[in-house]
């Protein structure tokens, strides 16, 4: 969820759905995570699936994380059962911004709205014979709640003065432009014009000095291994 840039948006909608008998109705989202794994959407109130979210919230999220496999069914996707619900927190607004820059054309238009899933469960397919329903429970992370204030403060920082260690983190080199863009208690997101990336910390920070010594050790490695630099 936290590598996904897009997902399928799954409502339940149609002629009949204010009858309660609507029929199934996927849509591909830009999508984005909270500070606690939450999914994040900024959807617009003249499309379909905002109509049938106005009268029922379940919607449904399918991550797809099989681009790099070659075969497809070796590789993992998830199902995600929730419910959405308008979003007014600037926090969550500006985390969605920063990962999809090319959306803040249209997000002060007044027919779009951020929206927040509440998860309910999730269904996993990591791959043949690996097939489990998952709690919300182990999905939503605890935040680290000093990061999740100072977000915004930590990545200007380390764009300012830190675009080397940033480089390392991309596995790429200074020129090509990579910028952090949201940073949270499991890892850090880049990117670099059209490009996306995640990268995972090795356990949850704690605190912003855990935080600290963590983007040291994760730059201090990657300097350590320049074979993986790529780009």
């Amino acid at each position: 969820m936290r590598h996904a840039e897009t997902a399928v948006l799954t409502t339940v909608g149609g002629p009949a759905a204010r009858a309660g008998d609507g029929w199934p109705y996927g849509a591909l989202v830009l999508v984005a995570t909270g500070a606690d794994g939450a999914p994040l959407l900024l959807l617009s109130d003249l499309a379909e699936h905002c109509h049938h979210l106005a009268v029922d919230g379940r919607a449904a999220l399918v991550f797809d994380g099989t681009r790099d496999h070659a075969d497809p069914l070796t590789g993992p996707r998830a199902t995600v059962l929730g419910e959405l619900t308008h979003s007014d927190d600037p926090a969550l607004s500006q985390r969605f911004l920063r990962r999809h820059p090319s959306a803040e054309v249209y997000a002060d238009f007044t027919d779009f709205n951020f929206y927040r899933m509440t998860i309910t469960q999730a269904h996993l397919v990591a791959g043949f014979g690996r097939i489990e329903w998952l709690s919300a429970e182990s999905l939503v992370a605890s935040a680290c709640a000093a990061l999740a204030a100072d977000e915004a403060g930590v990545i200007a920082h380390m764009n300012s003065d830190h675009a080397d260690a940033i480089a390392v983190y991309a596995g790429a080199d200074l020129a090509a432009g990579w910028r952090m863009v949201g940073c949270d208690a499991e890892g850090c997101d880049l990117r670099a014009g059209a490009r996306l990336k995640r990268i995972d910390f090795p356990a949850p920070v704690s605190d912003l000095e855990d935080l600290r010594a963590t983007l040291i050790a994760l730059a201090r490695d990657g300097r350590a291994a320049p074979s993986q630099i790529n780009e």
